[in-house]
């Protein structure tokens, strides 16, 4: 009798651990097998960058940035690219670090330039969705900011600006206030809150009607101006 239990209870006791030391096997060979993949991916993007940084600063900086416009077939004034340094989170206009770009390539899963290519689509897709598009708006003015201390930008780089990020989704907007911000005089520079108020601006306002715009709201002068300026174009 106490043979059989024992031999009951060391069976047990192989049957019971063998699957445990099985199971963990397991999650250490995924585990292994992911770290290397990730491995293998930041490995790739770290030879992309390499192929365009300049060695004196190592950093990508703007000729690095052309030749690898040229390389995914996209205009180095395109839209998309400085969506890229959106999601890069990228500090410095015109340049790259290896952790930014690492940063902003693993996150749209892009470690070849035909993958990419594939992934611009849905980076634009990720831009435009309205959570994000307020970040990216926000963020691509202060990517304009090149100087220590600077707090706006000129009317000129304004309107560039502007056309860049806000023309697909509010052409006519956009264009009537290119056409204002370059013949008024009064003002030479935009700053973050008048930049911010364009954008709620053409969110909220019917256009060109503008019959729902009330100059007693909190809108900076500039528009105030825009919108008398129209109107007297309308009348």
């Amino acid at each position: 009798m106490m043979r059989r239990s024992s031999g009951k209870k060391t069976g047990q006791q192989v049957s019971g651990s063998a699957p445990v030391n099985s199971s963990a096997g397991a999650s250490d060979l995924f585990r292994s097998a992911s770290n290397k993949a990730v491995s293998k991916e930041t490995e790739r993007i770290d030879q992309l960058f390499y192929t365009y940084y300049d060695k004196s600063s190592g950093l990508i900086g703007p000729e690095g940035i052309e030749a690898f416009c040229s390389d995914v077939e996209v205009d180095h004034t395109d839209v998309r690219i400085l969506m890229l340094a959106w999601r890069m989170k990228a500090e410095r206009q015109g340049y790259f670090t290896l952790e930014e770009w690492r940063r902003g390539l693993k996150a749209i899963r892009a470690d070849t330039i035909s993958k990419f290519k594939k992934a611009l689509s849905e980076l634009e897709k990720e831009v435009m969705r309205p959570q994000n598009f307020q970040d990216f708006y926000s963020y691509s003015f202060r990517y304009c900011l090149t100087e220590e201390r600077q707090k706006s930008v000129d009317i000129e780089i304004a309107c560039e600006l502007l056309h860049l990020v806000l023309g697909l989704k509010f052409r006519p907007q956009i264009d009537r206030l290119g056409e204002y911000l370059k013949k008024q005089h009064e003002y030479k520079v935009v700053n973050m809150d008048q930049w911010l108020a364009i954008l709620r601006f053409c969110n909220e306002i019917n256009f060109p009607s503008l019959d729902n715009y009330d100059p007693d709201l909190a809108w900076p002068i500039i528009l105030d101006n825009f919108v008398e300026w129209m109107r007297e174009q309308q009348a």
